[in-house]
């Protein structure tokens, strides 16, 4: 299945954390936007997890990362007003973002995700 990731689902394939099967399993055809990219490193680094080569280690299995464009700003930043009474950051909005732009369902492990009300597939992994 074709997916979009958000930081927190390929955080927990990498951290082998509960949910970290179902992302597995899509991993070859899943996609992640830059800025939900940059997440993942920054907290990978938190804690002290060496990122050298990660991207290119995830890359050969099969993930995409997806250029974060002027046009994908604007849509997240106009998805502030149907998402903030859920507290979905920047991130999120990024994720669910390029899940309608290439019309591909999202996989996250934030259950507030499903209360929204945008037009993508809401995929939570635990």
């Amino acid at each position: 299945m074709k997916v979009v990731l958000d930081a927190s689902a390929l955080l927990a394939f990498l951290q082998d954390e509960p949910g970290s099967g179902a992302v597995e399993d899509v991993l070859a055809e899943a996609c992640i936007s830059a800025v939900n990219w940059s997440e993942v490193i920054q907290k990978s680094m938190a804690a002290e997890v060496d990122v050298t080569g990660l991207r290119a280690d995830l890359e050969a299995l099969g993930l995409e990362v997806h250029d974060f464009t002027p046009e994908h700003a604007e849509a997240v930043g106009n998805l502030w007003p149907q998402t903030r009474r859920y507290g979905l950051s920047l991130g999120d909005r990024a994720c669910m973002c390029l899940g309608m732009a290439l019309k591909l369902p999202v996989m996250t492990t934030d259950k507030a995700w499903k209360k929204v009300n945008l037009p993508v597939q809401v995929h939570v992994i635990r």
